[in-house]
């Protein structure tokens, strides 16, 4: 009961927001047409069993003229109730879409804005596969809730409806009980409330392991399908290393837990439907097996017969809600604990360790960029860099060097503001805007001006610009490709998308330009000749640099180095500057 009481919170607070937002008018509106219409259907069902008794007694008295008539008017109510089924699919579609692209658009911004989705995968990715849940449960978890609120809210109301009428229709039942007379009123509202109370209750019995299976069956499906677009992007390299033996060991292995988890959701649903498919059966002959004894003693017509028995199965049917929707519940109820999970991941993500680990700090005159008492430390708590004091003046040129795995590009990643775990100040000058260049860049398939402009809207850069600038950075032949389409990030060198990348800082100059071994795949010649061109283009500009190679020392104004043989290091001279100031 705690787990029902909890699921139905957990629904609540994913479902109302939508309804109290700036679309609640129009939700509200569209949810109320919805529901008008399910009551005009149930309403029209009502009417269809008012009919069976004119209809019936019709042909038990071979009056042929009645007959005709209702047939008409069958065919009015028919006609009505096409109408309202039609609307209905459509207004719940249209409802179905407009609240997915709300909640879509939440989840969207609450995982792309302040660096969540980085943070997330941080911390391990507590919430696996956001993509699924953003794109798959969201779908999911709106279709269910409509469709299944929607089936809850008529099976009510049929059950409220025809159970009057059932109560009407049955009479007392007169039973001996010890020598004692019993009436039972209404007994075949009983009758049904008792048979569909046991289908209930054995349902969920058979079919409760259904909702775990369902979680983990989605979750395998996500994970497998994770793999396989990582294979496809990484292609080359796994060609090049001969991996595709392991590659599909690994890719056999996520299928294996799909295979092993559906054949438990197999023998769960087997043993489900062995039960659901008999009951089904027996509910079609039930009614007439407890109304025919008073139809063949005279009691009552072929009409209230047929009247009586489609009540019966009426209320026996909304009484059976439960069971007929358990599969559809199951799966409601696993992408409800996953959108849950997403929730709680993010929130956790925004309130947790290292939100604002480097506070930040603006001023109008002084250094560029200013580290006071910085301590940056990995995600475990295990301290990695250490910088009490560090000062680099507006346009100064800065290279950071250091053995591989002593943090460097970490360092970059606190100064940008996107790691979370450490402690200490980060200050830059107002209004001055920071751009990181990593040593793989980011180059988004599509057109190949959007990619060049990122995260700038194309539109807002002049291809000329765009030509002159990919000329000038040795990319000239793409000039005339800026309309193309194409998965660039596989047609171009890592070479080619690390000019790309420079292209982009010299379109949208930044004040402060962090370069994460930008140019660690280009020739020596051509790394200096994009060092050059950025001191040409951005003579404004901070550059810090991180590298290895000693062919950068020149191209930079001072040099510092992290020291130390263990954790955490410290930031110091590496000597004189190997290039003074112009």
């Amino acid at each position: 009961m705690r787990a029902l009481f909890s699921l139905v919170g957990d629904i609540r607070r994913l479902a109302l927001p939508y309804f109290r937002s700036e679309e609640r008018w129009s939700a509200i509106g569209l949810l109320a047409a919805v529901v008008a219409l399910e009551l005009a259907w149930v309403g029209a069902t009502v009417l269809i069993n008012e009919w069976n008794v004119a209809f019936y007694n019709a042909i038990q008295d071979k009056d042929f003229p009645a007959f005709q008539t209702q047939i008409l008017v069958f065919c009015g109510l028919a006609a009505g109730a096409i109408v309202v089924a039609v609307y209905q699919i459509y207004l719940k579609q249209w409802l179905e879409i407009r609240w997915r692209r709300w909640l879509t658009r939440r989840y969207l911004d609450a995982w792309l804005s302040d660096d969540v989705h980085y943070r997330l995968r941080l911390t391990g990715d507590a919430a696996d596969n956001p993509d699924q849940r953003i794109s798959e449960d969201v779908q999911l978890f709106v279709g269910r809730t409509i469709s299944l609120g929607i089936g809850l809210l008529g099976s009510v109301v049929s059950l409220l409806s025809f159970s009057i009428i059932l109560w009407n229709l049955s009479g007392p039942l007169a039973l001996n009980l010890f020598g004692r007379d019993l009436n039972v009123p209404g007994y075949l509202f009983w009758a049904a409330l008792l048979y569909a109370a046991f289908g209930t209750l054995v349902a969920h019995f058979i079919g409760r392991p259904l909702v775990k299976l369902n979680y983990d069956q989605q979750r395998y499906e996500a994970d497998f399908r994770v793999d396989l677009v990582r294979v496809r992007e990484n292609g080359e390299q796994i060609a090049l290393l001969d991996g595709a033996g392991a590659e599909e060991r690994k890719l056999d292995g996520r299928f294996s837990h799909i295979w092993t988890n559906f054949f438990g959701v197999m023998r769960a649903q087997k043993r489900l439907t062995w039960f659901t498919s008999g009951y089904g059966q027996i509910s079609i002959i039930f009614p007439y097996v407890v109304v025919a004894p008073a139809y063949f003693a005279g009691q009552i017509q072929l009409g209230q017969l047929m009247q009586t028995a489609s009540a019966f199965s009426s209320v026996q049917s909304a009484f059976s809600f439960f069971i007929t929707s358990y599969v559809s519940l199951a799966e409601w109820a696993s992408v409800v604990q996953r959108l849950t999970g997403f929730e709680a991941a993010i929130a956790a993500a925004r309130s947790g360790q290292g939100r604002d680990a480097f506070a930040g700090a603006a001023h109008a005159e002084g250094p560029a960029l200013a580290l006071h008492d910085l301590e940056v430390r990995l995600p475990g708590g295990a301290p990695l860099i250490a910088s009490a004091a560090l000062s680099i003046a507006p346009g100064e040129r800065v290279l950071v060097t250091g053995p591989s795995g002593a943090g460097k590009t970490t360092l970059l990643r606190a100064i940008a503001g996107v790691w979370p775990y450490g402690s200490g100040t980060v200050h830059r000058r107002a209004g001055h805007r920071l751009m990181v260049l990593p040593q793989k860049p980011y180059v988004p398939a599509g057109r190949l001006d959007v990619a060049l402009a990122y995260p700038r809207p194309a539109a807002e850069v002049p291809p000329a610009l765009m030509a002159q600038v990919l000329a000038a950075v040795g990319l000239e032949p793409l000039a005339r490709r800026l309309d193309e389409e194409a998965l660039w990030p596989h047609v171009l060198s890592l070479g080619e998308q690390q000019r790309l990348s420079i292209a982009r800082a010299l379109l949208d100059p930044p004040d402060v330009l962090l370069l994460d071994e930008a140019t660690s795949a280009l020739d020596e010649p051509a790394e200096a000749m994009l060092y050059g061109l950025i001191a040409q283009r951005l003579p404004q500009a901070t550059i810090i640099s991180i590298g290895h190679r000693a062919t950068l020392r020149p191209l930079h104004q001072r040099v510092l180095h992290l020291s130390g043989t263990q954790a955490p290091r410290t930031l110091a001279p590496a000597g004189p500057p190997a290039l003074q100031p112009a």
